[in-house]
């Protein structure tokens, strides 16, 4: 696992989500796209949440127990929320707009829409300033956007409306399983 590259290609799809969509195009890295950038974001989300439950809190078993419990709830979320949003986007575009593209081209899509997810997510463990983090959720709107157009090659008259229900997926489906993971967990306690 290279960090360095996972760094890289994060900052790059942060900072120039246009250049990185292109970029994205012309590779073929669709096979590496889950153990190289997707699995290793949501370890470091999990373990971002893991730590930052100790923040403020005295080390009793209780609160390990807690930090795991996030840990497990985030790793779920995240894994869980990705795929889905992959199958969902996928029937989206069969369905919607009469458009097949590759499994492999939209796993491809979803993670690295999802970067802004990744990274807040990591942030929101670590800082207290969960309200900032979620609006700042909204520059996920600005990658999936570009993404349309310059890796999925959508239509323009189709762009807008791909664009406003694929972000609406990408951010919705982990934060629904994160809730229901939390609900089945304080119920099974």
């Amino acid at each position: 696992m290279n960090y360095k590259d996972l760094l890289s290609r994060t900052l790059f799809i942060l900072s120039s989500p246009a250049k990185a969509w292109e970029q994205l195009a012309s590779e073929n890295d669709a096979k590496s796209v889950l153990p190289a950038f997707v699995y290793p974001l949501i370890g470091l989300c999990g373990v971002c949440e893991f730590i930052g439950t100790f923040f403020g809190k005295e080390f009793i078993p209780d609160v390990f127990q807690l930090a795991l419990t996030h840990c497990c709830a985030v790793a779920v979320a995240l894994f869980g929320g990705f795929f889905l949003s992959v199958y969902l986007i996928e029937k989206m575009l069969q369905k919607w707009f009469a458009t097949t593209l590759s499994k492999d081209m939209i796993t491809v899509f979803v993670a690295y829409s999802m970067t802004v997810k990744f990274v807040l997510d990591m942030l929101s463990s670590l800082l207290s300033l969960k309200l900032l983090l979620v609006i700042l959720q909204i520059y996920t709107l600005f990658v999936v956007f570009e993404g349309t157009r310059r890796f999925l090659k959508i239509r323009e008259d189709k762009v807008t409306l791909f664009t406003l229900v694929a972000t609406i997926i990408i951010l919705l489906c982990p934060s629904i399983i994160e809730l229901v993971f939390n609900k089945l967990s304080v119920t099974l306690r």
